[in-house]
C-alpha cells in the first residue's frame, strides 16, 4: 500500500511539472507567433522587453492578470466566471494522455479520453457565449460550436482508421508500430485533413470564425477582458501545442522521451503560425462544405481502406502461420 501511494504521488507530481512546462511553452509559443508574424509582414515583432523580447510573454501575463476585472451587470455571473477556468482546465487535463514511458499515468484508452476532453471543450465555449447575455457573444459561440462539432467528426474517423490499424486505443501503440516507418507515408491526404481539422478545432486561421472581428465584434469572448480573456487565450494555445504533439505521435511516430519528438512538435506549431500569416479567413458558407463534402468522404474512404488492409494482413497471417 505504501509503495502504491508513493507511485501515485510521484505520478501526480510529474503531471504538475508537465503542466508547468506546458504553461511556459504556451508563453513562448505566443512570442514565437508574434516574431514569425513580424518577419512575414516585414517588421521586427517584440524586441524591447528583455533580451530580444524574451520576457514579453511574462510582461503580457502580468498586465492582463493585474488589470481591473469588469463584469457585465446582466450576465449569468457564476457560469460567466467559471467558463474560461473550465476551458483552461480541459486544455491542460488532456495532456494526461501523453505516452511517457515512466513516471506518468498510463492509459489503455487514451484516444477515448482525448475525445471526451475534446467534446467537453464545446460546452465551455457555448456557456461563455450564453452567460455573457449578449447577442454578439451568443452568435459567436453558436458558430464556434457548429464548427467544432463538424470538424470533430473528421478527426474521429481519421483516428478510428489508425485504431483499426494498430488494434488498440492506446497512444503507446502508435510509437510501437512506427519504429521503422511513419504512418504519414501511407496517409498523406489524411495527415493534411487532420492538420486542417486541427486548425478548425482550435479556432485558428483560416477557420477563426469564432473570433470574426469584422462580423461579430470578436466573437464569443466579446464580454471578457483582463484575466478571463487571458485564460481563454491560454486554453487556445495549450490546445495548439497539444494538437501539434498529437500530430507527431499519430503520423510521425516519435516517443515523448526523445528530443526529436519536441523538434517535430515545434515544427508543427510553426505551421499553425505560418498558416495564420499566409491565408485569409474562409468565406463562412464554404466552411461546412469543406467539412461535410470534402473531409468526411475522404475520411470514410480511408477508414474502409484500413479495415480492408487489416483484414488482409490478418488473413495472410492465418494462412502462412
Amino acid at each position: 500500500k505504501a509503495n502504491c501511494f508513493v507511485m501515485e504521488f510521484i505520478q501526480i507530481v510529474n503531471f504538475l511539472i508537465l503542466i508547468i512546462c506546458v504553461l511556459i511553452g504556451v508563453a513562448f509559443v505566443t512570442l514565437l507567433e508574434r516574431k514569425i508574424l513580424g518577419f512575414i509582414q516585414i517588421r521586427k515583432g517584440p524586441n524591447k522587453v528583455g533580451f530580444m523580447g524574451l520576457l514579453q510573454p511574462f510582461s503580457d501575463a502580468v498586465k492582463l492578470f493585474t488589470k481591473e476585472q469588469t463584469m457585465p451587470t446582466m450576465s449569468n455571473f457564476l457560469a460567466y466566471y467559471l467558463s474560461p477556468i473550465f476551458s483552461l482546465f480541459l486544455a491542460l487535463l488532456v495532456w494526461l494522455v501523453m505516452p511517457y514511458e515512466i513516471g506518468m499515468f498510463s492509459f489503455n484508452m487514451s484516444v477515448l479520453f482525448f475525445f471526451c476532453c475534446l467534446s467537453l471543450g464545446v460546452y465551455s465555449t457555448m456557456v461563455a457565449g450564453w452567460s455573457s447575455n449578449c447577442k454578439y457573444s451568443l452568435l459567436g459561440s453558436l458558430r464556434a460550436v457548429a464548427q467544432t462539432i463538424s470538424y470533430e467528426v473528421s478527426l474521429a474517423l481519421i483516428l478510428l482508421s489508425f485504431i483499426m490499424l494498430v488494434g488498440g486505443f492506446s497512444l503507446e501503440l502508435f510509437n510501437k508500430y512506427q519504429e521503422n516507418w511513419w504512418f504519414m507515408i501511407i496517409s498523406i491526404p489524411l495527415s493534411l485533413i487532420w492538420f486542417s481539422s486541427c486548425l478548425a478545432e482550435t479556432n485558428r486561421t483560416p477557420f477563426d470564425f469564432a473570433e470574426g472581428e469584422s462580423e461579430l465584434v470578436s466573437g464569443f469572448n466579446t464580454e471578457y477582458s483582463s484575466g478571463g480573456f487571458a485564460l481563454i487565450f491560454m486554453a487556445e494555445y495549450a490546445s495548439i501545442l497539444f494538437m501539434s504533439v498529437l500530430f507527431v505521435i499519430i503520423f510521425l511516430g516519435s516517443s515523448p522521451c526523445s528530443g526529436l519528438f519536441y523538434f517535430k512538435g515545434v515544427m508543427i506549431s510553426f505551421m499553425f503560425v505560418w498558416v495564420r500569416g499566409t491565408l485569409p479567413r474562409f468565406r463562412y458558407d464554404k466552411l461546412m462544405h469543406l467539412a461535410w463534402k470534402s473531409f468526411l468522404p475522404t475520411s470514410i474512404n480511408y477508414l474502409i481502406f484500413f479495415v480492408g488492409l487489416k483484414a488482409l494482413c490478418f488473413s495472410l497471417n492465418l494462412i502462412f502461420n
